[in-house]
């Protein structure tokens, strides 16, 4: 078992730069070195840190994973390349662009017996991880996950950029087949869509509504979840979490009913999640949030965009 992880970090925008200052404060971690295509980035980063940088992810070497932060486009030809060369791969979401490319992914990984995670950060938010306490057997959730626009996810669409938090959450909350969806969606600002709404409805009864947007000055990342016996309503951004539960079967005032609010500790979701996967990496587990896991998701969100685009 190895007792500290060589890492590199590929990309280092700004989602890059944190997964460098992290793993360069974990105990079980040796940051080695880091790799943008923008030179003087990977100068100022590498200097900072005191570490190699390189402008080609293919003169990284003598590493033991990798953490991939590059634009989505590149997510497959990087991962493969490292996955290939025997190298722990934690890439952000989503784990590619198409789900042919996912499936190659997770083949090599499972064949060179090497981690897989994909970021899907909200699965480390400590109110979506207290919520799953309470979550039994969920009838009706909605989810509403609005933000500005950022030119620098231009080039993909809202579902992709930010619906798949969603989803990813709500399919690990289900736990259950869809049997049927519908989704609308529109371009406003860029070439992608900008705004959508889905409806899913599930195997096991409960049904989901998904609204997110690229286009407001506010954010507001929010999921509700209606039980037979509770309503939990969760706040991402917050982050906070509050659990409405029944005191007795017939409900005849708002007194009939306790309101718990729930005391969150205080955590770091990235830096759980980064450490979840140098865990996975030395002990050679599955991750939190696997390769498979996250093409599930991504195959739900590749139709929810033909749906809209009017290929199904």
């Amino acid at each position: 078992m190895l007792n500290k992880l060589r890492v590199s970090v590929i990309g280092v925008g700004k989602l890059g730069s944190i997964h460098t200052r992290i793993y360069n404060e974990l105990e079980n971690t040796f940051l080695t070195s880091v790799v943008d295509i923008d030179e003087e980035r990977a100068k100022e980063i590498s200097k900072k840190y005191n570490i190699k940088y390189f402008t080609d992810y293919k003169k990284v070497e003598d590493v033991d994973a990798v953490s991939i932060c590059v634009p989505t486009p590149l997510h497959f030809e990087v991962s493969k390349y490292f996955l290939e060369n025997g190298v722990h791969v934690l890439v952000e979401k989503p784990i590619c662009k198409s789900l042919k490319e996912a499936r190659i992914l997770n083949e090599i990984s499972k064949e060179n017996n090497l981690v897989l995670q994909v970021g899907h950060i909200e699965r480390y938010n400590p109110a979506v991880r207290k919520a799953f306490e309470f979550v039994k057997s969920p009838r009706y959730i909605e989810a509403h996950r609005i933000s500005s626009y950022d030119p620098r996810v231009s080039d993909t669409d809202v579902i992709l950029d930010l619906m798949i938090h969603d989803i990813d959450i709500i399919l690990y909350l289900v736990n259950s087949k869809i049997v049927s969806f519908d989704a609308v969606g529109t371009k406003v600002i860029s070439g992608n869509t900008d705004i959508a709404c889905c409806y899913m409805r599930f195997e096991n009864g409960c049904y989901v509504n998904i609204m997110t947007s690229r286009l407001s000055m506010k954010k507001l990342r929010k999921i509700r979840i209606f039980q037979d016996d509770s309503y939990i309503s969760l706040n991402y951004a917050r982050p906070s979490l509050k659990v409405y539960m029944k005191k007795k079967e017939k409900i005849e005032s708002l007194k009939d009913i306790k309101i718990v609010k729930v005391k969150l500790e205080k955590r770091e979701p990235l830096k759980d999640e980064i450490s979840d996967f140098v865990d996975a990496c030395i002990k050679r587990r599955k991750p939190s949030v696997s390769g498979e896991e996250a093409a599930t998701s991504l195959e739900v969100a590749l139709k929810i965009i033909d749906k809209i685009e009017g290929r199904i």
